[in-house]
């Protein structure tokens, strides 16, 4: 198993949409923890050049993260009474929306370019892709992590034969990882989901959602995972392709939230008045409302952006990624020890 063979139990989040750079990767996995690269919005092509990229600058392991297609109901006339409620918002931004389109990210693409590339680590994300699936992806040496957010979804990623779960909370920034659109937001906090995963299933589990310190590393090991996962910090790393918006906005005192407005799909980012004016009506339609909105995202105002942050955002740092796994890694072992003394 990979993750006992990393030399700090550190992973990096995949983060959709340009932040997961293949420097940022490749940095981490450097450093001794795990790189992700994030596969979601990318043609598999690109996903291919990425990957390459990644082994020209490390022969360390990393990952690929893919968005399992999402084969809820939409509910069609919420959907055009969302697009006509955005109208508004085009023109105030002198933009088109989007055509609210269904597609599955390339789906059977992204799976032939990591199996061909026998990619160490292949992690997958709003669903449970089927027992075939992964089974072919282990026969050709790749470790297959699923990403769940319930003991439900923890025990259908065990039965069809994940190495590993990645065991996303509330806390956590930008899109949540269940395995159904249409299902209703669980807010567990990230201890209490870890127990009550580990109570449901025997396998190594990565714990994400809101970790920012070593200490917090050290909590969820003690908790019972094999590693921790960390996005949102590693976002003002100098690898990390995140935009200068975005970037600006996460050193800024600034609450969270959950929304749909932005993409069909709860999500937490830090609040603004799009969210404000406009999550209520969000309906639960992804990729529909990603593409709808894609031009208001792009068009540069941090009130309309989907600024994508975890529950402890204002604890990233600009620091180089190598540097941000010692500390942590360092700071983890630091914290065990002194909670060891505790009870000694």
């Amino acid at each position: 198993m990979i993750l006992d063979e990393l030399r700090h139990p550190i992973v990096q989040a995949p983060m959709a949409g340009g932040a997961s750079t293949p420097e940022l990767v490749a940095a981490v996995s450097e450093a001794g923890g795990l790189g992700f690269l994030a596969a979601g919005y990318l043609i598999p092509r690109d996903v291919r050049d990425q990957i390459h990229a990644v082994r020209e600058l490390t022969d360390k392991p990393f990952g690929v993260n893919i968005f399992v297609p999402d084969t809820s109901t939409v509910d069609g006339p919420a959907l055009a009474r969302y697009r006509d409620r955005l109208a508004s918002e085009a023109r105030r931004y002198g933009v088109v929306l989007g055509d609210a389109v269904d597609e599955d990210d390339g789906w059977i693409g992204k799976l032939a370019v990591v199996r061909e590339e026998q990619v160490p680590v292949v992690s997958f994300t709003f669903g449970c892709p089927d027992s075939f699936v992964i089974a072919e992806l282990q026969e050709v040496g790749c470790t297959v992590v699923i990403t769940v957010t319930s003991a439900t979804e923890a025990s259908k990623a065990a039965a069809a034969g994940a190495d590993a779960l990645c065991v996303q909370s509330a806390e956590a920034g930008a899109h949540r990882g269940t395995f159904r659109n249409a299902d209703p937001i669980d807010d567990t906090a990230l201890l209490p989901l870890l127990r009550k995963v580990t109570a449901a299933v025997d396998v190594p589990l990565i714990a994400t959602g809101g970790l920012s310190s070593g200490a917090d590393v050290a909590a969820v090991m003690v908790a019972g995972a094999a590693a921790a996962q960390l996005g949102t910090m590693f976002l003002l790393c100098p690898e990390a392709g995140t935009n200068q918006v975005h970037r600006d906005a996460l050193i800024r005192e600034g609450r969270t939230a959950v929304t749909r407005a932005f993409t069909g799909r709860p999500a937490r980012g830090l609040v603004n008045r799009f969210m404000n004016e406009h999550t209520a009506a969000a309906p639960a339609a992804y990729p529909h409302v990603h593409h709808l909105t894609k031009q208001l995202r792009a068009a540069g105002d941090p009130e309309a952006m989907s600024l994508w942050a975890g529950q402890a955002h204002e604890f990233a740092r600009e620091m180089p990624a190598a540097e941000l796994v010692e500390t942590l890694a360092a700071d983890a072992r630091t914290a065990i020890a002194e909670a060891a003394r505790r009870f000694s």
